[in-house]
Formats: structure tokens, C-alpha cells, sequence
């Protein structure tokens, strides 16, 4: 039984009131079919830009990726989440996620499986419910503690953002998908449902039963070179992260190290520069909508249940949507054959 891979975009939350609502309907129109808000620190909470796009769409799935256990508390993150599947009637999901840079604010992020764990389990209580309470290492919830406003559903589709081992065996045995954020690297798949599967296995549920999503960085445009030398800059200040935690891929330390310098300075287009074209598309989606196509084509025959065409989407985002909805999803081949993907066992 072969199954329709879906394509999402990954939009950043910089934007001014009623950008949000032209990108949705755009994306409504294209047979887009997520929608996903990133929750990056010092940008605008993602629930200001979901609510916009929830009043405008009617189809669309929608969600943060992600929120932060560590930077917000689960009651928090279930209230927003319930709010979002109220006004979507029932579109939402739950993207969790550790997150990096969180130092920068003074917050610490120990014991990190554990924690995501238990969002998880504390969020699905107070969607379901259920006021018996909740008394775990990280979090609390009073016996009696519920929420006082009716909910669009009892559950939402979990969502995970990991790139380890634990985490993505913990997203095995909890998550209805596993997303690996700044990669469009056809290799990891592999790696990444090996990693499920341990916690699969674990939960006694069946292998392969996760959903796997790539998204990055994603610049199309007609004048593919600009495209290209845009996404550099934008793939430079997150490669030295990214890269490191990518099992497939060695990046010299030396470069790693150039490019840490120009970043410092504030000088991306220096760092995008050292950026070679093999680790550009491992890391990005960019050129024209042929080249785009190529690229994600890659990750649908390596077996990947979505792609998330992530932000700044084009040289401006209008066009960049424009031209993923017209050009770069007309040229996929969106079946997915299980039985030609290989899926550890």
C-alpha cells in the first residue's frame, strides 16, 4: 500500500500582523499540508502567528516546531496547544522539542529525555481530561487540576524534534512523528528510523510506525545562484550545530572553525562562502525549483513521511512560497512505496 508523502513549510515568526493569514492562504491553495511555526528564542512566541493562520485556513495541518519544556511549562504548552486545536477545529499538533541556545537566557537544560518525556505525558492528561494528577521526576499536576474550557479533541498528534539516539528512542515509543530539523540529508533517514526502532521495539509498538520529517533552510528562485548564496549565509550560522550531531556527514575542523569566526563577527555571507556545495545540500534546499525538486525528491526515495521547506522559503518568502507551490511540488513524485524503503528491524 503506497502512501502520499506531505509537504510543509516552516515559517519563521518575524512577521508583521496579516503576513501570516496571504502565507496560509497561499499555502491552502498550493496543497500545502502543514503548516509549522518555528519557536526560536528572541523571535515572537508561534502561537501569535498559528491563531492568524488558523482563522484563514480550513484544511492545513498546524503547530509549533517547537516549543520548549525548558523555556515554558507543560501547563503552558497544553493550554496553547488546546486553544490551537479549538481554533483550527481540530488541525493541530504538538511539537516539543529541547531546543539550543537557551544558555543565552539563563536557562539550563538537564535531563532533557526525561523532561520531554513527561510534557508529553502531562500535555495528553490535560487534553484528555483526566484530573487523577500527575507526580513525576521533572513535573507536578494536583490530583483534581484540569483545564475549565472544553477541547476541539482528547489527543493531538505528538510531534518530536531530535537528533540523538535517546531522543529519538525516546520519540519511538511516545511520538506520532520524529522531525530532524536543519537537514535535508537523504543519509540520515536511515539512521534515524534505526533509532526509532529501539524504542518501538520497546513499547511494543511496530517498526517503521513513526513518522519521519526533514525540513531545512530553503531558498528557490529563478536565479538559482542567488538562491544558493542565500541559503549559505543562512545555513552557516546553524551548520556548526547541526553538522555535529549528523552521523553520515564529517565536516573538517577546521571549517567548522572558519566559519564560527565570520559568524562572530556578524559577517554570514563570509561563512556562507566557505560552505562547499556537497554540505550545502545536506543541509539546505536551495536554487532554482528544478534543483529544489531534485533535493527533495532525494528524501521521498529515501523514505521520509514529510518535508518541511523551511524559512526564508525564497530570496523573499511570497515569491519562495509561490514558487514551491508552482513549480517545485508539480515536479515530485509524492508516493511512497514502503516495501522499496528500507526500515530497520
Amino acid at each position: 500500500m503506497s502512501t502520499r508523502v506531505e509537504i510543509g513549510l516552516g515559517i519563521q515568526s518575524d512577521k508583521a500582523a496579516g503576513e501570516y493569514a496571504r502565507l496560509a492562504q497561499a499555502a491552502e491553495d498550493y496543497e500545502i499540508d502543514v503548516l509549522s511555526v518555528f519557536s526560536d528564542l528572541m523571535y515572537q512566541p508561534p502561537i501569535f502567528a498559528l491563531l492568524e493562520m488558523a482563522a484563514v485556513t480550513g484544511r492545513v495541518r498546524l503547530g509549533a516546531a517547537c516549543w520548549n519544556p525548558f523555556s515554558m511549562h507543560p501547563f503552558e504548552i497544553a493550554g496553547q496547544v488546546a486553544a490551537l486545536d479549538l481554533a483550527s477545529a481540530g488541525r493541530a499538533y504538538l511539537g516539543l522539542a529541547r531546543g539550543t541556545w537557551l544558555g543565552d537566557v539563563g536557562i539550563d537544560q538537564p535531563r532533557a529525555v526525561s523532561r520531554m518525556r513527561e510534557t508529553v505525558q502531562y500535555v495528553q492528561a490535560l487534553l484528555a481530561g483526566d484530573t487523577a494528577g500527575f507526580e513525576g521526576r521533572e513535573f507536578r499536576l494536583a490530583p483534581g487540576t484540569g483545564f475549565r474550557f472544553d477541547r476541539a479533541r482528547p489527543a493531538v498528534p505528538v510531534l518530536v524534534g531530535s537528533w540523538g539516539p535517546r531522543g529519538l528512542a525516546m520519540a519511538g515509543e511516545i511520538a506520532d512523528e520524529v522531525k530532524l530539523g536543519g537537514s535535508a540529508n537523504p543519509d540520515a533517514v536511515a539512521v534515524v528510523r534505526e533509532r526509532l526502532a529501539v524504542g518501538e521495539e520497546r513499547a511494543g509498538r511496530p517498526v517503521g510506525s513513526t513518522r519521519v520529517c526533514l525540513g531545512a533552510v530553503t531558498v528557490v528562485a529563478e536565479d538559482g545562484e542567488a538562491a544558493r548564496a542565500k541559503a549559505r549565509a543562512e545555513v552557516a550560522m546553524y551548520l556548526a550545530v547541526v553538522g555535529g550531531l549528523d552521523a553520515t556527514v564529517e565536516i573538517p575542523a577546521d571549517l567548522i572553525e572558519g566559519i564560527r569566526r565570520h559568524v562572530a563577527d556578524d559577517d554570514h555571507d563570509a561563512a556562507g562562502r566557505l560552505v562547499p556545495d556537497d554540505l550545502l545540500d545536506r543541509f539546505a534546499f536551495s536554487g532554482t525549483p528544478e534543483q529544489v525538486a531534485a533535493l527533495a525528491q532525494r528524501l521521498i526515495d529515501a523514505g521520509v513521511d514529510r518535508i518541511e521547506f523551511g524559512t526564508p522559503q525564497g530570496l523573499r518568502t511570497d515569491e519562495g512560497v509561490h514558487l514551491i507551490g508552482s513549480r517545485v511540488l508539480p515536479l515530485l513524485d509524492r508516493t511512497r512505496v514502503p516495501d522499496r524503503v528500507a526500515v530497520a528491524s
